[in-house]
This record gives C-alpha cells, structure tokens and sequence, in this order.
C-alpha cells in the first residue's frame, strides 16, 4: 500500500507565511495579549472487546499502551512540540522572554479536568517553558467535566428541545438527519466492509445487520451534552479510531486492518466525524447554548482596563471549537493538510494587538495546527518547521489585508453572540 498523502486547498489570502508574518506585525504593531482555545492531544480511542467498537467488527482491535480517551505518550510528545514552538512565537513578537521563567500575571494554563486535557497543558507547559514551574490549573476532580468546558443543554423546556431539533436537523440536510445519513450511505457502506459487519456481534447476535440503519434518535436534554443514535454516532467513533491509528504512526497495514487504500476513502470516512461534529454542535440554537459560559471567559480575558495574563492557554475539545466557531460566526474555513476541521491539538490563537502608529488595538484570529504529516511523523515544530496557520474571521468583524478587526468591534461581537 502506498504512503497516503493529504492535499488541501487554501486561498493565500487565508494564510501567512510564518516569516512573513514576523516581518509584517513586528514593524508596525505591537502584541499585547493572547488567549488560545487548544483541542487536547492525541489520545487512545474507546474501543474494547465490550464496548460499541467491540461489538461492530469481529476484528480484534489494536491495544494502546494507554488507558481509553488518555492522552498517549506521542500525544504528549507532540504537544510539547507545540509548546516549544509557541515560545519562540511569543518570543519573536516581544510578548514574552523566552529566557526567563514566566510569572503569574505572565502565564495561566486551565484545562479541563480530564487526564488528556490536564496532561495536554502539562506537557504544552514543558515544552513552552522548560525547567520553570508553571501551574496547570484544573478546577474540578479528575475525571470530572468542568462547567467551562462540558458542552450541555441547559433548558428543559420542550420548546428549546423542539427548536434543537428543528436546528439540528435543519444543518445536517434539506432532508434533516435522515438526509443526511442517505448522502453517507456509500460511506457507511464502505465502513461495513472494512469492519465486517455481517459477522459482528450487532449482526450474528442482536440481528441488526445493516449499519446504515442503526436506530437514529436525537437526545436533547437538561444536563447532558447533545446526543445521536445511530450511523453517524457509531460511523463517528470507528472513524475516531482509524484516524487516531494513523496519528500514532501505526504501520499502514495495521490502520483499518489494512483496508483502506487511498486519501479519498480516509476523507470520506472521515467526513461521517466531520458531519457529526458540526451537526450536534454546530448548529446555532445549540452552540449559542453549550458555547455561552465558554464565549464569555474568552471576551472577559480581554481588557483594556484590568491586568489579565499576557498569555492564557485553554485545553478543552473539537465539540468545544465547533460550538465556539458557530457561536461567535467564524466564516468557512479549509485547512490544508489535514483530514480535520477541528484538528487534534489544533489551537484558536486570540491575539490582541496594538497599532504602533495610530494605538488603535486590533483582534486577529488564527487556527495554528500540526498538519496530519506533522503528526503522524511526530515532527518536531519551531521557526523554520513551523505549525500550519489559517487566519480566521468572524462575520460581525470584518479584517483587513493583514487579518486584524478592530478590537472595540471584536468585544462588541464577542458580547453580542450570547444575549
């Protein structure tokens, strides 16, 4: 089987150079504040012999070294990747020192308090600042979802729940879910052979032996997080698993059991995940909901007036960047070289800037992310093998050529998205 390689295509107005970057905003603006929105890394899938992964193929899946939803010993190493770039970023635009410890009012790392978010800020701890004591705050016991980060309903009334559905339905087709799971039947099918589905436990035993027509049934409910039965929650978690295969660097043979041959078929199966993530989360009833307490910390970072750290990194989830990006009107983006929207370790990089000419502060919005090579090949990230970045924009704030807003428009933004 042939190495599989990624193409993306990206408008060059969408992405700057990191050199070009440097040159251009070092001259004439000033970094003043950052607070990054980081996916947490790369961590094991949830598949054992009993749970749902176990019980859709008669294979035998691989076993990790690490615990189930853990961050692994490579996600670790690639996060501290991360972080070593971004001290030399943060360096390079005069924000911090980089051969001096940070302080308190310099740095704040809070995760939540899941083992792969809380290890994600560590390990992004000791790469960006080696040899310095930087608490990693999380708030809640281990194991537990903090409030910040845990993406639930919050209305019981029915009609929210109504309103929920209707939008859920109305993003995922014309047809609503029930289209859109037609449109991913070649998929599905697809996902079928590579698992062996007539031989599963949910075939031979349960007699459910056609994936594409798992029960499907939207949860909306007070205190939980937004939920689907069915294809595209199952087809969701297989298509985690093969891709977090692929990021572990396993050999190519191993990755699906060898069967899938081309970047074509990874993408399509990777577009159930895709669909499932923008489909729950994305839809503007819900995120605005699961989004608000996370919107707000982000805006309330940022102030003219109170003495904020200079340099703020959050470690939550992809559900938490889709919910953000719908809430706060990020406009379509592609990422190139990458099978994700809402890539593994992928951070939102919130950068408040000063007009060194006319003072005016200024908002840019940047998505840095490993690319899937860069993952894959656990390469290693600095100023000459820099993080892919795509500048990002937000409807209510309009950037120019260098992808600034205005930042006075930005709060405005920011505080309109949750009222």
């Amino acid at each position: 089987m042939k190495k599989i390689r990624l193409k993306g295509v990206l408008a060059l107005t969408c992405i700057l150079s990191f050199s070009t970057q440097a040159l251009e905003t070092l001259n004439h603006y000033t970094l003043e504040q950052v607070v990054v929105f980081s996916r947490h890394g790369l961590r094991a899938p949830l598949a054992s012999p009993n749970s749902t992964l176990g019980k859709v193929t008669p294979n035998q899946w691989p076993q990790w070294d690490t615990p189930a939803s853990y961050l692994t010993t490579r996600g670790g190493v690639l996060e501290s990747y991360f972080g070593h770039y971004f001290s030399q970023w943060l360096a390079d635009n005069k924000l911090l020192d980089q051969k001096d410890c940070p302080n308190q009012n310099d740095v704040y790392i809070y995760t939540n308090s899941l083992q792969r978010t809380i290890a994600t800020g560590q390990y992004f701890a000791v790469g960006a600042f080696p040899g310095c004591t930087v608490p990693v705050v999380h708030k809640e016991t281990l194991g537990t979802m903090d409030p910040l980060f845990f993406p639930v309903i919050s209305d019981d009334s029915a009609e929210f729940k109504q309103s929920a559905i209707n939008a859920i339905n109305n993003i995922a087709d014309s047809d609503g879910v029930k289209g859109l799971n037609n449109k991913l039947a070649h998929a599905y099918q697809d996902m079928s052979n590579i698992l062996n589905y007539s031989q599963s436990q949910n075939c031979l035993t349960d007699k459910q032996c056609d994936f594409s027509t798992l029960p499907t049934k939207l949860i909306i409910e007070k205190g939980k997080e937004p939920g689907i039965t069915g294809p595209l929650r199952t087809g969701t978690s297989i298509a985690d698993a093969f891709i977090l295969q692929y990021y572990e660097g396993a050999p190519l043979q191993d990755v699906a059991w060898g069967k899938i041959k081309s970047n074509q078929q990874f993408e399509q199966l990777v577009a159930i995940k895709e669909n499932y993530n923008t489909v729950l989360f994305g839809s503007p009833v819900v995120a605005k909901q699961v989004a608000t307490k996370l919107v707000n910390y982000i805006n309330q970072s940022f102030s003219e007036n109170e003495n904020k750290p200079k340099f703020t990194l959050l470690v939550g989830h992809d559900s938490n960047v889709a919910s953000l990006f719908s809430t706060i009107k990020i406009k379509p983006y592609q990422l190139a070289d990458q099978f994700e929207t809402t890539p593994i370790g992928g951070k939102v990089v919130f950068q408040k800037w000063r007009n060194n000419q006319t003072g005016e502060a200024m908002m840019k919005i940047e998505y840095f992310y490993q690319s899937t090579d860069q993952i894959r090949h656990l390469t290693e990230l600095n100023r000459q093998n820099p993080p892919h970045k795509v500048t990002l924009e937000m409807e209510n704030c309009p950037i120019n050529t260098l992808g600034f807003c205005a930042f006075s428009t930005f709060k405005q933004a920011m505080s309109k998205a949750t009222q």
